[in-house]
């Protein structure tokens, strides 16, 4: 086992992966920017080290400040949480040259399934249904015509590196391909530097699903089940849960199986998660996560396994010291990402300092956070507060607890989105399972009174 880990991250996942290596008996060391040198991730590490100014790349971002860091504190290990470093294969390469462990996957699996048009034909190898669409980067507008007309329309434009929902377009109708084509081209050239495009058949109205991996060093891979990701904004997430509402025992047996042989195929070790869309009946492979989930504390609910120590021993060499028969689902589990937001301003970020703090407790409840009072939320990153998650015998239960979770939390100083979630989870649809990745865009459009999400989303991804 380790002796040092440094946390090349910051906010409520530094957090969490301090006092995993705490219980582990593992010494910690907190990487900060000069933005967060109160925060709580730097009071709870054994040790601390500024690698530079707020500005993300100048610090986070930073591979040859962080992997300074992990030199000088001679740190064994490199824990990256998720963002920033977490998903670039060229920084685990850095680590294993500079002798440091990735807590990680190898670097070619994260080369191959941060590609979506390679992670698409490695899966078709693997055996894992594809959406309907091109083969690969649509290398002009011809070819994207064409591979529209034989996948069929609505169809969706997606940036090869993309993320986040840029370089998105959805394409209902042929006179319309090559205006979209070019505007989607621009966007991901903008974004990430690379107009590089596939295409996919657009799914009406599907979930998204995805299924929690585990997998050593030793050829052993097992999934911890499923989560349902379905609300959404933007393309990004608002509630989670596991397992997934009213899923078919048979199709949740073979999505595990098929994220199973996924993993294998591209000789993955550490946690992970295949991420599909699910449509009457039918899922098709999306993409792979090949990193912790923000999301994962619903998967620990209701499996009892602690998914950040799983993740450092398989780092360590460890086998997993589990089987597929040891995972059994055990009631329900939500998770509301709190927000220093103003959701009826259309999610307007509301940094500021928290002035007052109360957290709710009680049976069934648990909240990831590094706030505390007096703390000040950075403009420079993530708005995230912290995850509230409720625990329940049953969905029922599990949502009633959320909602007085929800009324019990008073965060002050901040807008947040906490009054947001409480209308999500009243909501009928919600409360009968009937989600999928349009139903805030339902909501917004008169079914409810989300009056936050803004006009025209169309989230899928």
């Amino acid at each position: 086992m380790f002796s040092k880990v440094l946390i090349a991250n910051r906010g409520e996942i530094a957090v969490r992966i301090i006092r995993a290596c705490q219980e582990l008996g593992i010494s910690t060391v907190a990487v900060y920017s000069e933005a967060d040198r109160e925060s709580l991730h730097v009071q709870l590490a054994d040790e601390s080290v500024c690698i530079g100014p707020p500005a993300s790349r100048e610090s986070y971002l930073s591979v040859p400040r962080v992997i300074s860091a992990a030199e000088i504190t001679q740190a064994d290990a490199i824990h990256p949480g998720y963002g920033f470093l977490s998903e670039k294969s060229g920084f685990a390469e850095v680590c294993e040259a500079s002798g440091i462990v990735f807590i990680g996957p190898p670097a070619e699996a994260i080369r191959v399934m941060g590609d979506k048009s390679e992670a698409k034909r490695t899966m078709i190898a693997a055996g894992v249904p594809v959406v309907p669409g091109s083969d690969g980067v649509l290398e002009s507008l011809e070819e994207a015509e064409a591979t529209a007309e034989r996948v069929g329309y609505p169809v969706i434009l997606k940036a090869r590196d993309g993320g986040g929902g840029k370089g998105m377009r959805v394409v209902t109708r042929a006179e319309d391909l090559e205006k979209q084509f070019q505007i989607a081209q621009a966007e991901a050239e903008a974004a990430f530097g690379s107009g590089a495009m596939y295409m996919e058949r657009y799914l009406v109205k599907p979930r998204h699903v995805e299924v929690q991996l585990a997998a050593d060093k030793h050829g052993n891979v097992i999934h911890l089940m499923e989560r349902d990701c379905s609300v959404q904004r933007r393309h990004q997430k608002l509630v989670e849960e596991a397992p997934a509402p009213g899923l078919d025992e048979s199709i949740r047996q073979r999505m595990g199986e098929v994220a199973c042989a996924g993993a294998r195929g591209i000789g993955y070790h550490s946690v992970g998660t295949m991420e599909f869309l699910y449509e009457d009946g039918d899922f098709f492979f999306m993409e792979m996560n090949t990193r912790l989930q923000v999301e994962h504390p619903v998967t620990e609910m209701i499996t009892g396994v602690d998914l950040v120590k799983l993740q450092i021993r398989i780092a360590a060499g460890e086998e997993l010291g589990l089987s597929q028969d040891d995972i059994v689902a055990r009631g329900h589990s939500i998770e509301c990402r709190v927000n220093a937001e103003s959701p009826y301003h259309n999610f307007r970020p509301s940094p500021g300092t928290i002035q007052a703090l109360h957290i709710p407790g009680g049976p069934g409840i648990r909240f990831d956070s590094h706030v505390y009072s007096g703390y000040t939320i950075s403009p420079h990153y993530d708005s995230m507060i912290g995850k509230l998650i409720s625990y329940g015998g049953s969905r029922d239960e599990a949502i009633s607890r959320m909602l007085r979770a929800l009324a019990e939390t008073r965060i002050e100083g901040v807008d947040t989105t906490i009054a947001y979630h409480r209308e999500v989870l009243a909501h009928p649809d919600f409360q009968a399972g009937k989600v999928d990745t349009k139903f805030i865009e339902r909501m917004q459009s008169g079914n409810g009174s989300a009056k936050g999400a803004g006009k025209g989303e169309q989230p899928q991804a």
